[in-house]
Formats: structure tokens, C-alpha cells, sequence
């Protein structure tokens, strides 16, 4: 499944490269973020999509701690 959400709070084009790295490291997930748009694309496996997304506000909080997945 491949779902594009909006970002809150995203205000580093370098740590928005770095969120999307990390994110790419998970296991059968690629990602890409959008730091002009304030997105992000995640694709990855149906079953598993829902704990990809809270994984990846996890990463994204952990690099940028205002920064949120929009969901």
C-alpha cells in the first residue's frame, strides 16, 4: 500500500533527510519525504502498514520532536 500524508511542523531539510533514511531502513518500507511539500510517501506491505506509519512518526518525533505524521 503506498499512502501520501501531510507533515506538521517539519522545519529542517536536512533532518527530513534524515527522517527519510531512517524510515527506508525499515524492513520491506521505502519512503520518501518531501520537505518543500511538507509530505511524505510511504509504501509498504498491507499487513503491516498501520505499525510502518506509527514506527515512522516514532523516527520522525525522535529526529524532529515537534514534527508529526498527519494521519
Amino acid at each position: 500500500m503506498k499512502k501520501t500524508f501531510k507533515m506538521k511542523d517539519l522545519e529542517c531539510a536536512n533532518c527530513a533527510s534524515k527522517m527519510e533514511c531512517a524510515i527506508n531502513k525499515l524492513e520491506g518500507v521505502e519512503a520518501t519525504v518531501n520537505f518543500m511539500m511538507q509530505k511524505i510517501t510511504i509504501d509498504a506491505p498491507d499487513d503491516r502498514f498501520d505499525d510502518v506509519i506509527k514506527q515512522a512518526a516514532k523516527i520522525c518525533r525522535k529526529i524532529e520532536p515537534d514534527c508529526e505524521i498527519v494521519v
